[in-house]
């Protein structure tokens, strides 16, 4: 999980074309109990947010519906918050889009095929031999530590870099996360499509859904990084919530394939990971999957707490912002972030 490493290059400031934007913002929050939620424990939730540390935002969406909206320590519905991780599941958005298009037909193209000039400049590796499937779903059998995110920003060729790579060997579970790895969409897709990812982004997936303005940290060419460095507003943080909740429909126009937002969010196994109170980790194509309070639920996790989480039989969104906090106090930031989370779910079940 990306947690600063693009912030030694800086960020790209993007904004959609007003003309290709389908303006859209979000309206006055409804009543909970409008859309089945207790109010009181909503409130309950909404009120204890300030206490959770690193929170800065907790925006709840039932039916298409805003139901809950606060900012802490702050933080306003203006500000670009960073979303960290989640960037690589807006990366598997845009995966979804440029298997739409033909642009990439297979995901069992090896990388040396996909980038084939930067493979060119790197000695063969098992890194060039990993297809997008594996990448997608952590099962590249390759390791990169966490703590070497910022390694991947600031070299001079990203694509060249991660090449060149020697083969470390994950952990034995079969899933393992590789920020690297992921790291290598962002070039395949700006060469089957002429234009980086926040471009693709933008004129793709930001404009139908009305998000008119975003941050994105870049590699030392420029380019948008496919690992993390993204920043949005938390309520287009729950555009992009609600849209795939909805089975890649938003205000009923499709924006992604349904059968890619299914293949996507499709349980292939466990991850080693824990997150409390979500019991059953499993990871899809960069989604993450699990059960909380009984009820199945899928999100995008950002290192420090930012979740972007629906719960389909409840028609429930859930998108948060936080801080990027010392490595020593993760987990209980995170836990606590998920637990408020979950006590949002329990009030709409």
């Amino acid at each position: 999980m990306l947690a600063g490493a693009a912030a030694a290059l800086g960020t790209g400031v993007g904004r959609v074309h007003a003309a290709d934007a389908a303006p859209f913002e979000w309206p006055t929050v409804a009543p909970p109990e409008s859309q089945g939620l207790s109010p009181a424990a909503m409130a309950d939730a909404l009120r204890d947010g300030a206490g959770v540390p690193g929170l800065r935002s907790l925006l709840v969406a039932r039916n298409g519906v805003l139901v809950g909206e606060s900012y802490y320590a702050g933080a306003s519905a203006t500000d670009l918050l960073a979303i960290n991780s989640v960037t690589k599941s807006v990366s598997s958005m845009l995966v979804g889009l440029a298997l739409q298009k033909s642009a990439i037909t297979s995901l069992d193209e090896p990388v040396a095929r996909l980038i084939p000039d930067a493979a060119a400049k790197a000695p063969a590796s098992a890194w060039s031999e990993l297809t997008l499937a594996q990448i997608l779903g952590g099962h590249t059998g390759l390791g990169f530590a966490l703590t070497r995110a910022r390694e991947l920003v600031t070299a001079p060729d990203l694509a060249k870099f991660v090449l060149g790579l020697p083969a470390e060997v994950a952990v034995p579970s079969g899933w393992s996360y590789n920020d690297a790895a992921v790291a290598l969409i962002g070039p395949i897709l700006a060469r089957a499509q002429g234009a980086d990812l926040a471009a693709l982004a933008a004129r793709d997936l930001f404009a139908p859904l009305g998000i008119e303005r975003f941050n994105w940290g870049r590699d030392r060419q420029g380019n948008a990084l496919a690992f993390g460095g993204l920043a949005l507003r938390t309520r287009d943080l729950l555009k992009l919530t609600v849209l795939m909740l909805d089975g890649g429909r938003w205000r009923g126009a499709a924006v992604l394939p349904a059968a890619w937002v299914a293949e996507s969010t499709q349980t292939r196994g466990p991850v080693t990971w824990q997150l409390a109170p979500v019991e059953n980790i499993g990871y899809g194509r960069l989604w993450f999957t699990g059960t909380l309070h009984g009820r199945q639920v899928v999100w995008g996790w950002g290192y420090g707490g930012q979740f972007a989480l629906w719960v389909p039989e409840l028609k429930l969104a859930v998108a948060t912002a936080a801080t990027s906090p010392p490595f020593p106090a993760l987990k209980a930031q995170t836990d606590a972030v998920m637990t408020l989370i979950g006590r949002v779910v329990q009030a709409a079940a």
